[in-house]
């Protein structure tokens, strides 16, 4: 079981703005804060998320292959949080839609920062 699934970023404030309007329609906020740090998450509720400037102090760099997936609710939800993600300035990796045939929904996109989530939903 997951627990959390942190990310790097090299600018905190962006980034925290970002995932605060993502994790906002996800009906999740912060659970944790320090200057460096951030997360948001519900204790009990599953899987959260953080933000963290790296530890050894070099810049944050993209994982190749690494990707964050984000449960929505519905169809219409995964169009809302990637076209939010989009306004904020996401980059597109693929526009909602269903991909092969088990119901699986999802949009995927790259936050300011060069890392990769989707939103999706299953069945």
């Amino acid at each position: 079981m997951i627990g959390y699934v942190t990310l790097g970023t090299n600018d905190l404030e962006r980034a925290a703005k970002f995932y605060d309007r993502l994790c906002g329609l996800l009906d999740t906020g912060r659970m944790m804060e320090f200057d460096t740090f951030i997360a948001w998450g519900k204790p009990g509720g599953g899987a959260g998320i953080g933000l963290t400037k790296p530890y050894d102090g070099k810049p944050a760099t993209v994982g190749n292959g690494v990707m964050v997936a984000l449960a929505a609710r519905d169809k219409a939800h995964v169009d809302e949080i990637y076209n939010a993600a989009i306004e904020m300035g996401a980059k597109d990796e693929g526009a909602p839609g269903p991909r092969g045939d088990d119901g699986f929904y999802a949009g995927y996109f790259r936050d300011p920062d060069g890392n990769k989530l989707n939103a999706f939903v299953m069945g």
